[in-house]
């Protein structure tokens, strides 16, 4: 695994991301809501990959569209770190890449319309193409 690393606006919060290859191997993925579009953020995940989240502050958490994944976001700038999802064994989501230090080595991103597919079908897609998270230590949001 390749790990790179990042963090917030104001610093609160760190990330590491490891994945299978090199950032440049990657495209992130832009959604076209109205939420994401005003932050400028494109996601980027891997089945494969990790992301560990740290934060000095607690996290605050979000939720936007279909109300069925989760915005982990810092409370103190309020920059969006990820969006992610809890399943039953294990927290999963994709990373807002913006944020990594070598955020420039990735593809350009991809457009993409997740308000146009079914909640189920949101499930199922999350399911096959996020990564595993940890915030502080722990595979679940506190």
């Amino acid at each position: 695994m390749i790990s790179s690393i990042g963090k917030c606006k104001c610093g609160q919060t760190t990330i590491k991301l490891s994945l299978p290859e090199t950032l440049e191997h990657y495209s992130p993925r832009a959604c076209d809501c109205d939420f994401c579009i005003s932050r400028n953020i494109s996601y980027l995940s891997h089945p494969d990959g990790e992301l560990e989240i740290e934060s000095i502050e607690p996290l605050a958490v979000q939720q936007q569209g279909s109300n069925q994944a989760e915005f982990i976001t810092c409370n103190c700038c309020k920059t969006v770190i990820a969006v992610s999802l809890q399943l039953e064994n294990a927290l999963i989501g994709a990373l807002n890449s913006t944020l990594l230090s070598d955020f420039l080595l990735l593809e350009e991103p991809t457009i993409v319309s997740p308000k146009a597919l079914a909640a189920k079908e949101k499930l199922a897609r999350w399911q096959t193409i996020w990564l595993k998270m940890k915030v502080n230590g722990i595979a679940r949001i506190s």
